[in-house]
């Protein structure tokens, strides 16, 4: 390895310290001076904003980061990728390239297919003959494969950034995909559709958060079809749920209405003692505040908050993580979107005031923003959006920086005001795209 003194040339010749740097492009300090010693690549979708702070092209910012020495910047692909493959969370350096993202994200749609087709193979009661050679996975692997994914789901939730969970899941679906090529019985073939529509719950939940919208609807397709094959309606459901989110936040209430009524009548068939049904409520509050329906929003509101009433576990955790906790803000998200900032202002400021992960408090913080917008308090407005823009920059989450877009593009009144202005590049230069 070699440090990048073109690299940091440029960037001092522009008046830029490590710091400033940092602060304009969302990421630590301490990535930018991995950078510049060579020790790491910046990720796909920042070297377009770097380039634009270096006005360079991105040819010539790649002759920047062209190290001195010989040696390579990263080690070969194969390495990063077995060690995180092992059960370790990758560090910022393991995923220090797209090539890595990108080479998983063409391996995730393979798999995609592959198991979704061998899921839907028709197989007997009784165990079929395979080739000498063929492995066949005993039952205790499902038991084994259900674990993990209950430990990914945790890795999930504790990660800063989210999409670092993504090679983990990668390399548990190769395996499973690798059981269903062995002859199973219908019992284990369901035991491992209820696998997939788990595991590849949470793959979405990956893209969704890094606003790959297209892969996160395959993967709850597969979910929610993994889910009818395994006979639980409450893991199709909530497959079919998430999906809706796709289409909610892209603008489309109407084709989420269509999958969340599929998703309430498919919950009926499910246990009465999960919140499935309570969630599925939820989320089409916010598709009824998306057409503007005040009443039908806050009936579905109602039905949510019968969670309250449910006695043992509610959720599990993984796939159904619904436990009614968060309808302060989502009541808060529904009436802004209605225009009620009398009730969502008391909403969000009950939300506020509970422990929230930092994606959460991020989405609560825009919502409060977007109050300000509302209301034209501009100091309001930019207070909430400034706080949400620095937990956007150090999570990396899609979802956050989707919703500050949402809020920039209903800045325009206001963007005589200097400090709105500049609200607006700040947020146009995060949602830059990949």
């Amino acid at each position: 390895m070699g440090p990048r003194t073109a690299l940091v040339r440029r960037w001092k010749a522009l008046g830029y310290s490590q710091e400033r740097l940092a602060q304009a492009l969302g990421v630590d300090t301490t990535t930018i001076g991995r950078w510049g010693r060579g020790q790491a690549e910046p990720q796909a979708y920042l070297r377009p904003k770097l380039a634009a702070r270096l006005h360079v092209t991105l040819a010539e910012l790649d002759e920047l980061l062209r190290p001195e020495a010989s040696e390579p910047v990263n080690p070969p692909a194969a390495h990063r990728v077995r060690r995180v493959f092992v059960g370790q969370a990758p560090s910022d350096d393991d995923l220090g390239t797209g090539d890595l993202d990108d080479m998983i994200r063409r391996e995730f749609l393979r798999l995609l297919t592959v198991t979704g087709t061998l899921a839907a193979l028709p197989v007997t009661d009784e165990a079929v003959p395979v080739d000498q050679y063929a492995v066949v996975p005993a039952l205790h692997d499902v038991a084994t494969y259900t674990a993990v994914n209950s430990h990914l789901w945790q890795i999930f939730a504790l990660a800063k950034t989210k999409r670092s969970a993504l090679p983990m899941v990668h390399a548990h679906a190769r395996g499973i995909a690798d059981s269903f090529t062995a002859a199973q019985t219908n019992r284990e073939r369901r035991q491992l559709c209820a696998v997939v529509g788990d595991l590849f719950q949470l793959a979405g939940e990956i893209h969704f958060d890094s606003n790959n919208y297209t892969d996160a609807a395959q993967c709850y397709t597969l979910a929610a079809s993994a889910g009818r094959e395994a006979g639980n309606p409450d893991l199709s459901a909530c497959a079919l749920t998430r999906h809706a989110f796709v289409s909610i936040y892209d603008g489309r209430p109407r084709a989420a209405a269509s999958l969340l009524t599929a998703a309430a009548e498919t919950a009926k068939r499910g246990d009465r003692q999960l919140a499935t049904r309570h969630w599925v409520a939820a989320v089409q509050a916010e598709v009824f505040a998306g057409l503007g329906d005040l009443n039908g929003c806050k009936a579905a509101l109602d039905r949510a908050e019968e969670v309250h009433a449910l006695s043992g576990q509610a959720q599990n955790g993984g796939w159904l993580r619904f436990d009614g906790t968060r309808l302060a803000e989502e009541r808060g998200t529904c009436y802004v979107r209605l225009g009620r900032l009398d009730l969502a202002e008391l909403a969000l400021a009950d939300a506020l005031g509970q422990p929230l992960s930092a994606r959460r408090r991020g989405s609560v913080l825009v919502d409060l923003a977007a109050l300000g917008m509302q209301r034209r308090d501009v100091d309001q407005l930019v207070g909430y959006a400034s706080q949400a823009l620095d937990l956007a920059a150090q999570t990396e989450s899609g979802y956050v920086v989707r919703k500050l877009e949402g809020l920039r593009g209903r800045l325009h009144p206001l963007l005589s005001d200097r400090r709105v202005a500049a609200l607006s590049e700040q947020i146009s230069a995060l949602a830059m795209p990949m």
